[in-house]
């Protein structure tokens, strides 16, 4: 037996259920993975709440997390039981001690970076990679926006961007989440809760405003980074905090500059092994160097995940979260 956080139906992080499991052995191209660390993401918030309807009822919860091979299921050549690993897809399921998932999304884990590390940044820094990289491959000199700048994705797209010579404007909601954002590299900081965003994006810029806006927000920020942008430049929507943008009007791009937007997803990026291995290599590349350094804020027991999940809702949480089984 292990344990796993599942919920039954919907809801508040009151339906997240500690629970004893029998661990699925490994089919054919599966890999079994004992979890010495799982990464906290908003992603999992959607599932818990039916933003994203997961496959069935009672579920699992949970893409990212890192550990040991357990075992292995026939067919699978590049991993064997023991080696050190990470993942940040697959089936719903990493907040467990165990969790079974496709080889083919699971990469080694380089000797010089440690499980919570990996556990922390998997999914957060290969979605700052394929943004940075891939959706848009910035160019030193250019100008960005990025919402939610202290948060654990934008604490390490800060960090990127300072080492591509990339001009990254943070959006804030204290002094305190400025000051962790300026650290981190970002060029300057947008207190939302007491600056026009707009206003300070123009000011910043002499007017030139952004080559391409970064929103993990949503709802409540698409006119406003629409605003911000430069005339024939690129809005990227990748998260919905406040809720999905719905009821869009395409003829809002051509009023405002000829713009062009994606939804992109790190699962659209990420299709293949090889692609998610050059992705996880640039990625590790980064940690090693030290370019990049993951700020884990708070660790949680496993049993935890719902206090875990309300502070990071709340807005309560900077840096990365984890979940120790």
């Amino acid at each position: 037996m292990a344990k796993r956080i599942q919920f039954a139906r919907t809801g508040g992080s009151e339906v997240l259920e500690l629970v004893d499991v029998t661990p699925a052995e490994p089919g054919p191209g599966e890999v079994r993975v004992a979890n010495r660390a799982v990464g906290l993401n908003f992603i999992d918030i959607y599932f818990r709440t039916g933003l994203y309807p997961a496959p069935s009822l009672p579920s699992g919860l949970g893409t990212e997390a890192a550990g040991v091979v357990d075992a292995v299921g026939e067919g699978v050549t590049h991993l064997k039981p023991g080696d050190r690993v990470a993942y940040a897809q697959g089936p719903l399921g990493a907040y467990a001690e165990l969790h079974t998932l496709p080889a083919a999304k699971v990469v080694v884990l380089p000797e010089g970076i440690d499980f919570e590390t990996a556990a922390a940044s998997m999914l957060k820094g290969l979605t700052v990679q394929y943004l940075m990289r891939q959706t848009h491959r910035l160019e030193a000199g250019e100008t960005i926006l990025w919402h939610a700048a202290a948060g654990g994705v934008g604490s390490i797209a800060c960090q990127w961007a300072r080492a591509l010579g990339v001009r990254l404007i943070g959006t804030v909601s204290s002094p305190e989440k400025a000051a962790l954002a300026e650290k981190n590299g970002a060029w300057a900081t947008i207190d939302y809760t007491r600056e026009n965003v707009v206003e300070r994006v123009r000011e910043l810029t002499d007017g030139a405003m952004c080559d391409v806006v970064y929103d993990s927000v949503g709802k409540d920020t698409w006119e406003t980074s629409l605003d911000c942008l430069k005339p024939r430049s690129l809005m990227v929507s990748f998260g919905n905090a406040s809720g999905a943008v719905e009821g869009v009007n395409l003829g809002i791009l051509n009023q405002k500059g000829s713009l062009y937007t994606t939804r992109p997803s790190l699962n659209g990026y990420a299709d293949t092994r090889e692609r998610l291995e050059a992705m996880a290599a640039e990625l590790f590349e980064m940690l090693e160097s030290g370019k990049v350094k993951v700020d884990i804020s708070s660790r949680y027991p496993l049993a935890e995940a719902g206090k875990a999940q309300d502070a990071l809702q709340g807005r309560q949480t900077t840096g990365s979260t984890i979940l120790l089984p």
